[in-house]
């Protein structure tokens, strides 16, 4: 099993260029949910995010939004 990374509200601020107030009223529980963006430790008030699960699903949104332009021969172009 890979070895997750749990970061804070600001530690995540930081990697992600947000203001932390902005994640905890905008991105938590509708973009980052509880149980696959983040836990509640001991089912706690503190909130650790899952760095790697973030990563994962940025790219991924990131990637199926990129327009593309198929090529007569099978390729394509990100437009």
């Amino acid at each position: 099993m890979a070895q997750a990374t749990y970061i804070t509200t600001e530690e995540l601020a930081g990697r992600l260029h947000y203001d932390s107030r902005y994640i905890r009223e905008y991105l938590k529980d509708s973009v980052l949910l509880e149980g696959i963006h983040y836990i509640r430790p001991f089912g706690r008030r503190k909130i650790l995010f899952i760095w790697e699960t973030i990563e994962r699903d940025m790219l991924k949104c990131s990637a199926e939004e990129m327009p593309m332009i198929p090529l007569a021969r099978g390729g394509v172009v990100n437009g």
